[in-house]
């Protein structure tokens, strides 16, 4: 094959916070790093520095921002904000366990597990919301991509799979059974690519690595722990 590289983008998830080490849900709530997020962050920051990204965009929850940070420091670039990339929304249950938000919300926690879109505490979004928001932010990000260009994204769990889903044309309710999500400063690669059918050549998008991340060293907390 010859020609340009296709242009790609690193789906990044921050690292732990605080609240990731307790069980409790996020959502918008601008939860810190922990002491074990900000050494995934220090870890994995040289790595996928060396991707050479050209720009980097996070989320502007601090989880994400400062993740996406730890890289801007060695590439020496400024990370652009956008709302756009935050967690989904999950409502009243932003700050509450997982024990209890099933304890609350037994019946919505029911549909979740079924594979049903409902809404996350009672205020919050579904899943094809999230998906119309984060795939908006991310064709910005691509519209502003060279040929041949790899762009790095810092977001968060649901997020970055929402987001990967909806490029790859995936339903969004398969997604979250085959991928799950990304573990903590861990990443995803999408390129682009071309479907051939019937004569017809059709731009799209395909994943080239699913859930990469840093290998611990001895004697390191694993992630999430």
């Amino acid at each position: 094959m010859s020609g340009p590289r296709p242009r790609r983008l690193v789906i990044m998830r921050h690292g732990q916070t605080v609240d990731n080490a307790a069980g409790i849900w996020q959502g918008h709530r601008d939860s810190a790093l922990s002491g074990v997020g900000l050494a995934q962050a220090e870890r994995a920051a040289p790595v996928v520095a060396a991707l050479e990204p050209a720009f980097i965009v996070s989320s502007d929850l601090q989880r994400a921002a400062i993740t996406a940070d730890h890289v801007a420091a060695l590439t020496g670039q400024r990370v652009l904000r956008d709302a756009r990339l935050r967690e989904v929304d999950v409502g009243d249950w932003g700050g509450r366990s997982g024990a209890e938000v099933r304890e609350r919300d037994p019946e919505v926690m029911a549909a979740l597990g079924a594979g049903e879109d409902v809404r996350r505490g009672h205020t919050g979004e579904t899943i094809a919301e999230l998906a119309v928001r984060t795939r908006a932010a991310l064709d910005d990000v691509i519209a502003a991509l060279e040929p041949g260009g790899l762009a790095l994204v810092v977001c968060h769990g649901v997020t970055s799979r929402t987001g990967v889903a909806s490029l790859l044309g995936l339903d969004q309710m398969l997604a979250g059974k085959i991928l799950w999500g990304l573990d903590n400063c861990h990443w995803a690669t999408v390129a682009e690519a071309t479907r051939i059918a019937g004569g017809d050549v059709t731009p799209t998008w395909r994943l080239d690595h699913w859930n990469v991340g840093v290998r611990e060293a001895p004697g390191h907390p694993a992630p999430g722990a």
